[in-house]
C-alpha cells in the first residue's frame, strides 16, 4: 500500500494548518513529496513525544539532586540556598531565581522552597554545572549529586546536560529532531540518569518508547 493511500484528508489543508515554513525541512528531506513530508512530520512528533517523557524524568532528577547538594552546602546558614548564594551566582542566575520566586508566588500555592526550585528552568541547572562554578559549587557540593559518575568529572556532566537541554528545547518548540543522532541522545539521557540514580534509570527504561519507535524508522 502506498503512503498516499493512508490519507483520507487533504494534505494541502495540513500545510495551511502547520505552515509551509514548518514543513520546509521535511519537504527537503523527502524531495518535495508533500504526503511523505507530512508522514515524516508525524514520525518526528511521535519520537519527540517519547523523548519528552524520559527527558522530563532526567530534568526532574537533575534539579532535585542539585538542589539537595546546594541545600547541604548552605546548611550552616539560615534561610535558603537560592537566597544565600547570591555572591557566587551570576547576575543571570540571580534573575532566574527572582523570576522563579515570582512565578511560584503567582500560583495558588504557598511559596515553598520546593515550589521555587520547580520553577527554575532546565537551563538554570545546566549553567550551574559550568566551568565558572568548578571550585565554588562543583567541588564542594554538586559532584556529590552524581554517585554513579566515575571520577566525578564536571565537564562530562555539563556536556551531557547541555546536549539534552538543546534536544529538550527543540522538542518543546516543535522543531525537527530526526536529523540528530537520536541513538546518542538516548544513550546520553540514560547515562545522566545512571549517574544520578541507577534505580530511576532502570524505571525510566522500563517504559521508554524511544527504542521501539526508532527501530520502526
Amino acid at each position: 500500500m502506498s503512503t498516499e493511500k493512508i490519507f483520507d484528508y487533504s494534505p494541502e489543508a495540513l500545510v495551511k494548518a502547520l505552515s509551509p515554513e514548518r514543513l520546509t525541512p521535511y519537504l527537503a528531506e523527502t524531495s518535495g513529496n508533500l504526503v511523505t513530508a507530512i508522514d515524516l512530520y508525524r514520525r518526528n512528533i511521535e519520537i519527540s513525544g517519547a523523548f519528552y517523557e524520559i527527558l522530563g524524568i532526567a530534568e526532574v532528577s537533575l534539579r532535585n539532586t542539585l538542589n539537595e547538594q546546594l541545600t547541604a552546602l548552605d546548611a550552616k546558614q539560615s534561610g535558603l540556598w537560592f537566597e544565600n548564594l547570591g555572591n557566587i551566582l551570576t547576575e543571570d542566575a540571580r534573575r532566574d531565581i527572582t523570576l522563579a520566586q515570582k512565578r511560584a508566588s503567582r500560583k495558588a500555592i504557598q511559596e515553598t522552597p520546593g515550589a521555587v526550585v520547580a520553577e527554575l528552568s532546565f537551563g538554570f541547572w545546566r549553567y550551574l554545572l559550568a566551568k565558572r562554578y568548578e571550585t565554588s559549587l562543583w567541588t564542594p557540593a554538586l559532584r556529590h549529586g552524581f554517585p554513579g559518575l566515575v571520577r566525578r568529572q564536571r565537564a562530562a556532566v555539563y556536556s551531557a546536560v547541555s546536549d539534552l537541554h538543546i534536544l529538550r528545547n527543540r522538542i518543546a518548540h516543535h522543531e525537527p529532531i530526526l536529523q540528530r543522532n537520536l541513538s546518542q541522545d538516548l544513550l546520553t539521557t540514560f547515562r545522566l540518569l545512571d549517574w544520578i540514580s541507577e534505580d530511576t534509570s532502570k524505571w525510566a527504561l522500563s517504559f521508554s518508547k524511544v527504542d521501539n519507535l526508532m527501530s520502526n524508522y
